[in-house]
């Protein structure tokens, strides 16, 4: 493999990585119809179906894959930046706050929204534009002061910020099992589709190849590379300025994850025939979509991370502002959700 290092630049090597890694989410997302927002509201309501039980399953695979990376070496915590930085709770909580208020209004995440982008969905592909420009004003524009003023009130230090040191040596793997058992026993009384949930586990499966892919090519570089895994909000803002503002697309892990989402979702709608154009229409309507979007994209920004990018990635290293702005993700969700059903029957 070193061999294969050098014959390419690192940049050239990262994108592959990420095309290899997003292809797989992408593919799996798209036939599992794994979506953060679709759980929240089966939860809320009381229903927990098989839309639950496809979240739990990715998030249960991925969190004891990435620990059993961490355990046998393969992943090292000091690698990993949402374990050894400052990292910010106030963010967390009122950025994942803000995201789920959006990712209900806009009817999906944004992960969610890059998948249904290629499988013909217009009004999911807007959405996601006003996400990714709302979160690159958000990282470095006009918006970026505000993130920096809110993220700055409730700061924890990098040594606090990995919930598994409160844990058992295996307490976070025991955790993830239990999960993945909760998720088989909910898909056994609501029978999920069984290629839904094959495909939910290799949604949480591409998680853990992201961390494992980044962390090998980091321990077999001279330079320093990254290591992370799946998220959309920061990596779909760069790949969008990238196309707007430079000649040629600097190659990148987060532009390899974006485009390779995408590829997957459309090759694998195309082929199983699911690919269909579809517009806003009265019912749907264009508004709620467009304030939604911009609150993820603002929230997706602060929280550090979407609901994949935080609320799976991160959470599957323990990463204790993960789990923060996962949990107000969830909460936000559900009350959103309720205000708008009420809102629906005093209509």
């Amino acid at each position: 493999m070193p061999e294969f290092l050098d014959a390419y630049s690192n940049g050239e090597v990262a994108v592959l990585l990420g095309l290899i890694t997003g292809l797989v989410f992408g593919v799996f997302a798209q036939q599992s119809r794994f979506c953060l927002r679709a759980a929240c509201i089966e939860f809320w309501r009381n229903k927990p179906g098989p839309k639950f039980a496809i979240w739990l399953f990715t998030f249960s695979t991925a969190l004891i894959l990435t620990q059993l990376l961490m355990l046998n070496g393969s992943l090292e915590k000091s690698s990993i930046r949402q374990l050894v930085t400052t990292g910010s709770l106030s963010g967390a909580i009122i950025g994942g706050s803000l995201f789920g208020i959006g990712m209900v209004m806009a009817r999906g995440c944004a992960s969610r929204l890059l998948v249904l982008s290629a499988t013909g969905n217009l009004r999911a592909l807007i959405a996601g534009l006003v996400v990714t420009v709302v979160s690159q004003a958000a990282l470095r524009g006009i918006l970026s002061p505000s993130r920096n003023e809110i993220s700055s009130w409730w700061l924890i230090d990098g040594s606090s910020r990995d919930l598994a040191l409160w844990l058992p040596e295996f307490g976070a793997l025991g955790f993830g099992i239990l999960l993945f058992v909760g998720a088989f026993y909910l898909a056994k009384k609501t029978s999920p589709r069984i290629y839904w949930q094959f495909g939910a586990v290799m949604v949480g499966f591409s998680v853990a190849l992201g961390w494992a892919l980044t962390s090998w090519h980091a321990s077999n570089s001279f330079d320093i590379i990254a290591v992370k895994s799946v998220s959309f909000t920061g990596p779909s803002a760069d790949t969008l300025m990238a196309l707007i503002n430079e000649p040629e697309i600097p190659l990148s892990f987060d532009i390899g994850i974006v485009v390779g989402v995408f590829a997957g979702s459309f090759l694998a709608s195309w082929i199983t025939k699911e690919f269909k154009i579809q517009t806003f229409t009265e019912e749907t309507g264009l508004a709620r979509y467009l304030v939604g979007a911009a609150l993820m994209g603002f929230g997706g920004m602060l929280a550090g991370g979407c609901a994949v990018g935080a609320g799976v990635t991160g959470g599957a290293v323990m990463a204790l502002t993960a789990w923060v702005a996962l949990f107000f993700m969830w909460l936000s969700a559900g009350l959103t959700d309720r205000v708008l059903d009420f809102r629906r029957e005093t209509a």
